[in-house]
């Protein structure tokens, strides 16, 4: 029998400006299959952990760490094209629309774009129930806000956002350059499914992209002097210990993080220091001196390589803004119309 989707109404609260909000559950996850998935990759020849797995509540301090750290350029380079070209870029895109936010954590990000791309309605997208609906009680208080709406889902699977969307104009924002995240054939997979959900005219997709430069920059943003991200990459066996059982002892390992440029992405492993076996469930695997577990990638693009993925993806009329230093690019494509 097929599940139905879980909507709970949240009413405004009556110091608020009277928006309130639902949120449709669509997550279904099996913790057995996650977890035997999780066991198939530690056992690999070639081992690997899924970035999803860095989460965890101190993994998610530390990222957020990270992202002040005076190596991380994307996070504030992103903000600061968004802030200088704000009215230029929703010029661009009108007013109006439904504005879905895919993987909206705090709802920060998309609230900046509130007052100036008015939209109709605000759909957050994210797998974590708690950070949406913490994000959506916040922003009943924000007087520009449209009405509100929130989806829990896990869309690095599959995108449906089908339960939540209305027919008419809308804008997808994808920030951060979490598209990085994806294989190329898998980001172009992710994008056609984004546009397959613009089923009318006028609709249209904004999205930040890293983009490729000097390589020593790149390898110190992924592994900063004072070892934050080393410590958010290492933080994921003690994580996986707890979900599996495991015995890795943290002391044996250390980070990796660097650009290759043959393939225009980071790569971020773990390391093992020495010789040292790790019980896994019934087994025990032998990792040698040396040996690496591959905990994630992050491509990036010239801008001329991204206007072409999102031609392929099925979008039309991508235009670029980017800093100074073109150290980051903020894209948006539309359907036509």
């Amino acid at each position: 029998m097929p599940r139905k989707h879980l909507i709970t109404t949240h009413p405004a609260p009556a110091n608020a400006n009277a928006v309130s909000f639902t949120i449709t559950n669509t997550l279904k996850l099996d913790a057995q299959a996650e977890l035997d998935a999780l066991e198939r990759g530690l056992l690999a020849p070639a081992a690997s952990i899924a970035p999803k797995f860095f989460y965890d509540a101190l993994g998610s301090t530390l990222y957020n760490a990270i992202v002040l750290t005076p190596e991380y350029y994307p996070t504030r380079t992103e903000a600061a094209i968004f802030a200088r070209y704000r009215s230029e870029i929703a010029g661009y895109i009108g007013p109006g629309k439904q504005f879905v936010d895919l993987g909206s954590g705090d709802s920060v990000k998309a609230e900046h774009w509130f007052a100036a791309l008015r939209p109709s309605r605000y759909v957050a997208v994210d797998i974590s129930s708690a950070a949406l609906n913490d994000a959506l009680l916040r922003l009943v208080g924000n007087p520009d806000a449209p009405e509100l709406a929130g989806l829990i889902t896990d869309f690095s699977r599959v995108l449906d956002v089908s339960p939540v969307l209305r027919p008419g104009p809308t804008l997808f924002f994808y920030p951060g350059s979490s598209i990085g995240n994806f294989m190329p054939d898998e980001a172009l997979w992710f994008l056609k499914q984004i546009r397959a959900h613009c089923s009318t005219p006028h609709c249209g997709l904004l999205i930040g992209v890293d983009t490729k430069k000097d390589p020593a920059r790149l390898n110190a943003a992924y592994d900063d002097a004072l070892g934050v991200t080393a410590a958010f990459n290492l933080n994921v066996l003690r994580h996986i210990n707890t979900l599996l059982g495991t015995d890795f002892d943290v002391r044996d390992w250390q980070h990796r993080g660097f650009y290759h440029p043959a393939l225009g992405r980071i790569e971020m492993h773990l390391e093992a220091r020495r010789a040292t076996q790790v019980r896994i469930r019934g087994h025990r695997r032998h990792f040698a001196a040396g040996e690496r577990i591959h905990t994630e990638n992050s491509y990036k693009y010239a801008p001329e390589e991204f206007s072409a993925v999102l031609r392929e993806a099925g979008f039309v009329a991508p235009r670029c803004w980017q800093d100074d230093a073109a150290d980051f690019s903020v894209f948006h494509a539309s359907t036509g119309g």
